[in-house]
């Protein structure tokens, strides 16, 4: 069953010669009687209705350059995808292999502790991506010219707008080094001058190279900076392409029948 990751994999150099890749993907959740996922531990406190694959034999690599977007309906695995290649996740079934540093924007504060600085939160995320204190410290002036936070740097991150969190963990990803951003629908929550941003910053991590892996449900912003799209559906992979072939093809049949 899916748990949180200390032992996920993530190699240097993916067989398949992408910067990301995943062979036979397979993710379980247990649910209980109100069909809500639950960890096993709590499986065992809680009586158990039933599981679920939230990703079923999923095989896709996502090459050096490439900016991709996941699309499909609520529950079809997109996030669940996005937290198995950051390592929130680990596999039940199949692997994984990464090369390079991952920076993931999977939720709105962006994993922030409200009582911490951003300075402080971003040293903490920084070392939590693997990153030497004494480094991540030495970056933490370009981390607050990167999220454009000026004085707010220094105050409390529980004193942020959402775009402010959002823009701290962006920066904290590139700063990071980050190979491989995955974006999780907060773009889409955001202002508009912040989708510009992530828009804007995809593009050059893809121009240098990288590789950005994004899931939403605004297809027109995601068009402006994903040229690939992959449809889930109930956690397997319907189609894999251009990005105006697929979301036409789901558009027309978005159930995925």
């Amino acid at each position: 069953m899916a748990h949180a990751a200390d032992t996920a994999l993530h190699l240097e150099t993916p067989s398949s010669g992408g910067l990301v890749a995943t062979r036979g993907l397979g993710v379980e959740f247990v649910r209980d009687r109100h069909q809500r996922p639950v960890t096993p531990a709590l499986a065992r406190l809680r009586r158990a209705r039933g599981r679920v694959w939230a990703l079923k034999d999923v095989d896709l690599t996502f090459l050096a350059g490439e900016a991709v977007a996941l699309i499909g309906r609520s529950g079809s695995g997109k996030t669940t995808l996005l937290r198995a290649i950051a390592g929130v996740v680990v596999p039940d079934a199949g692997e994984i292999e990464v090369r390079g540093r991952v920076g993931a924007l999977l939720s709105i504060d962006a994993g922030l502790m409200g009582l911490l600085s951003g300075r402080e939160n971003a040293e903490l995320m920084g070392v939590l991506a693997g990153i030497p204190r004494m480094t991540m410290r030495a970056r933490l002036d370009e981390v607050r010219d990167l999220a454009d936070l000026g004085d707010a740097f220094e105050r409390p991150a529980g004193t942020y707008s959402q775009g402010m969190r959002a823009r701290l963990g962006f920066a904290v990803g590139q700063a990071a080094g980050a190979s491989v951003i995955v974006l999780d629908e907060v773009h889409e929550a955001l202002d508009h001058e912040f989708r510009a941003l992530v828009a804007d910053r995809a593009r050059k991590l893809t121009e240098a190279g990288g590789v950005v892996i994004a899931a939403g449900h605004d297809h027109g912003l995601l068009e402006t900076f994903c040229d690939r799209a992959v449809h889930l559906e109930q956690g397997h992979v319907q189609a894999d392409g251009p990005f105006g072939e697929v979301v036409r093809a789901y558009r027309a049949h978005p159930s995925g029948d």
